[in-house]
């Protein structure tokens, strides 16, 4: 010890040798030899992370000795998972080469475990970056729709939400940072969903029953959108986009930016767009009540700790849209209505107008603790109103307000496996009024304790999962109306007869009280073997429940959106001597069940990639709508305007005719699959193909309404330092598997192009950008839209705009 002086004696004595800091630097490859830039290094299992500069070099600092393992990720590369040994000194010069991947690779980040489309059990898309904001669109659904498994209930440009898998509405949770978006999309198409893409970093699509991580709400799927709005660093950086389009002389203005200083990080985003009413294909003709106006804005502070950051924003979002469909003609009933004899009223112009103040709060914190390794909060409180207007008077207010708290703890690793628990509180409040208010008031309310573990081993990834939840719904005056109704014959007459000059408003037969409790549980099991370089196998297995929402139980009323008057399966129908009426139903209303495999087979790396999915889902207990066979007449005022102030004198009633439809409870089955390939031809040019399909049918026979049909599409992509080139084929074949009174949809192609040129205009990344979407003007009617005989997808557009980064 002659040689060593006395503090590194004393330091050795206080610290082992493998908890002292070290670091390592080198450099990101390719494998030609060429230096990767901006791939994002990170030593898993803490906070350390940087990016390589533009020749590929990096550094990390702060590690411990001994072995740790680095995450490696970037754009067109397939991530790299490595082992590295540590010395006391440190390492210098390592070297870190990625393999090409065609396939875009991106990480789910609200997840406790990892989860990307090349490396998990279950089947997961995300867009994010430039192909995010190729594809974006005003709806969310729109946005999404070219993604395997994914299409979109296209309301008239006006609104969407997702369908993955040929399950949507209350099955597919709708969350933005892992929390619930909210609003009342899941209830009907022609409800917008109140999240922005426009600012978004990315969104996430879970596949399948995602019920471990978001509830039972997600048992056909979940759709994450996640953003900066709660900033993680004081790094400044944001974009900004101002873009037109032809077709509807829609105009687009956004940006965001994160910045800070010392240990605080502000975020601010904004946007504005603004539409008129879209022309048809092949047409000079508009569709009515397709446009829209939306402006929003966000404001986030954070407070950056050592072991991680604590934030809130605050958010306003304001949409005003036509509803394209909203309209009271009868199509059957050939009566005449003498006092508004030559009035029109298929023509009425009603709008929504949406408000939601939106405040979260985030946490991230490492902890030093034996037992646990980090702790996610995550806490919302939402107020959503929507109101439908028609000639300028509110005619149905709706209105949500929603509490929601995730708690995530993520334990040490135990014998390799990685993991936490997740305790999980929501409450929805939601009320409708007016004369379209088809459900009564109602809570919601869920209890959820779960937990998710991960073990990578060797050439296998284990992963495993179960939840429970407590979910009640009440609702105070639930209401059993007295309606009339009758049957058409073939000709489309009346068999029964009635007075059709009598419209008086239906009475109300009783109100009463409901509390329904649920105990929803589901398990999971998947395994992601390696079973050569570059391919692996997944498995995955989930069993999963789901409480009935409010909408699917408690509805008594006119769904104008639909154009049907709907009936919850709390209600039964009755028919005896030529007579129908609804009572309570005296079935159990029991928890939907779906059973479901996965089988996916990838190819990772190379030249050549590829994805495969099939599953097979069944589903007991499945709730739907059927219809009756039956009509009703409703009665809905319509308010004349003079001098724009609204005159009751002149408000007037108006009779028309709805099928009713019933919720009923039957055991189905869907299955299908999704294929991807990917082929980089050169590193400028690539080519992908992809298909999907979904069969949908009740197991005593008969089809599921609004199945999206056979697809497949082909994109070719050309890239260099300054110029990105896309051209899209899609083809949607016919859909003739369809319900009973549903018609078939014929098949028809769209073709989309892109293209955008890179350059630096005041300092700034900017990047202009041309596209055209339906490039042949082809009339294109979507099967799982409710408007598909009313509303066809617009005719070609072409869009110019130009984004900026910094």
């Amino acid at each position: 010890m002659r040689n060593t002086t006395y503090p590194a004696v004393l330091l050795a004595a206080l610290f082992p040798l493998s908890a002292i800091a070290q670091s390592i630097n080198g450099v990101v490859l390719d494998q030609q030899g060429k230096p990767v830039s901006g791939a994002n290094i990170q030593v898993e299992g803490t906070e350390l992370s940087t990016k390589s500069d533009q020749n590929g070099q990096f550094e990390i600092k702060d590690l411990t000795s001994g072995d740790n393992k680095f995450h490696v990720v970037a754009k067109g590369f397939a991530h790299l998972h490595s082992h590295v040994e540590i010395p006391q000194q440190g390492l210098q010069n390592h070297q870190f080469k990625l393999n090409r991947s065609p396939i875009e690779v991106v990480d789910v980040v609200a997840t406790p475990v990892h989860m990307s489309v090349m490396e998990s059990s279950m089947p997961v898309n995300v867009l994010a970056g430039e192909t995010l904001r190729r594809q974006q669109a005003a709806t969310l659904g729109d946005s999404l729709e070219k993604l395997a498994g994914v299409n979109s209930n296209f309301h008239g440009n006006v609104a969407s939400t997702p369908i993955i898998r040929g399950l949507s509405g209350p099955r597919v949770l709708i969350s933005q940072n892992g929390l619930d978006v909210g609003d009342v999309s899941r209830v009907g198409p022609d409800h917008s969903v109140s999240s922005e893409a426009s600012t978004a970093e990315q969104i996430e699509v879970l596949r399948g029953p995602a019920t471990l991580f978001y509830g039972s709400g997600a048992i056909g799927g979940v759709v994450n959108v996640v953003d900066k709005r709660v900033p993680r660093d004081n790094s400044t950086e944001g974009e900004w986009t101002l873009q037109t389009s032809s077709v509807n002389e829609q105009k687009i203005a956004a940006f965001n930016v994160t910045t800070g200083f010392d240990s605080i990080a502000f975020y601010a985003d904004g946007h504005w767009r603004e539409s008129d009413d879209y022309k048809l294909p092949d047409s000079d003709e508009k569709l009515a009540s397709s446009a829209e106006e939306s402006f929003g804005g966000t404001l986030g502070v954070s407070y950056l700790l050592d072991n991680g950051y604590v934030g809130l924003s605050v958010e306003q979002f304001n949409r005003e849209y036509g509803i394209p469909g909203h309209t009271h003609a009868d199509d059957h009933d050939e009566h005449d209505h003498d006092e508004h004899e030559g009035e029109d009223h298929a023509e009425e112009q009603v709008l929504a107008d949406l408000e939601q103040t939106r405040v979260q709060f985030l946490a991230e914190l490492k902890l030093d603790n034996q037992l646990f390794d980090k702790l996610n909060v995550r806490l919302l409180s939402s107020d959503y109103k929507h109101a439908e207007i028609e000639n300028n008077t509110t005619g149905t207010l709706f209105e949500n307000s929603t509490t929601e708290m995730r708690i995530e703890l993520i334990h040490n690793a135990f014998a390799h496996w990685v993991g936490g628990v997740t305790l999980h509180y929501k409450k929805s409040e939601v009320a409708a009024q007016g004369s379209e208010a088809f459900t009564p008031p109602s809570t919601a309310e869920t209890f959820a304790l779960a937990f998710v573990e991960e073990l990578h081993e060797g050439d296998f990834l284990w992963q495993f999962g179960a939840r429970a939840e407590r979910v009640t719904l009440t609702a105070d005056n639930a209401l059993l109306p007295n309606i009339e109704l009758h049957a058409h014959d073939e000709d489309g007459h009346e068999h029964d007869e009635h007075d059709h000059d009598d419209h008086d408003e239906a009475s109300v037969t009783r109100v009463f009280a409901v509390e329904q409790e649920f105990t929803p549980i589901s398990a999971s099991a998947g395994v992601v073997w390696d079973f050569a370089p570059t391919y692996n196998l997944g498995v995955s297995l989930s069993y999963a429940q789901r409480a009935p929402s409010a909408s699917e139980l408690l509805s008594f009323g006119p769904h104008i959106g639909t154009r049907s008057f709907e009936v919850g399966a709390l209600f039964a129908l009755h028919q005896e001597d030529e007579e129908s009426h609804f009572e309570l139903n005296e079935q159990a209303l029991d928890l939907e069940t779906s059973r479901n495999i996965d089988l996916t087979l990838r190819k990772t790396q190379g030249d050549i990639g590829f994805v495969f999915n099939a599953f097979y889902n069944q589903v007991d207990n499945y709730y739907y709508q059927d219809f009756t066979g039956l009509y009703t007449e409703v009665t809905h005022d319509h308010a004349e305007e003079e001098g724009g102030v609204h005159d009751h004198d002149h408000a007037h009633d108006h009779a028309f005719e709805l099928p009713v439809y019933n919720f009923l409870i039957d055991d189905v089955t869907l299955h299908g699959f999704e294929a991807q390939i990917a082929w980089q031809v050169s590193n400028e040019f690539k080519a992908s193909v992809f298909s999907d399909y979904v069969r949908a049918k009740r197991n005593d026979g008969g089809d599921l309404p609004r199945t999206p049909p056979l697809r497949f599409g082909s994109q070719f992509s050309y890239e260099d330092e300054r110029l990105t080139a896309h051209l899209d084929i899609t083809r949607y074949q016919q859909q003739d598997k369809i319900a009973a009174f549903e018609t078939a949809t014929d098949g028809y192609t769209l073709v989309d192009a892109h293209v955008s040129y890179d350059l630096s205009l005041l300092d700034l990344d900017t990047s202009v950008y041309a596209k055209v979407n339906n490039l042949t003007d082809t009339e294109a009617r979507v099967h799982t839209s409710f408007l598909k005989d009313l509303a066809p997808r617009p005719g070609r557009n072409i869009t110019l705009g130009i984004r900026g980064y910094f």
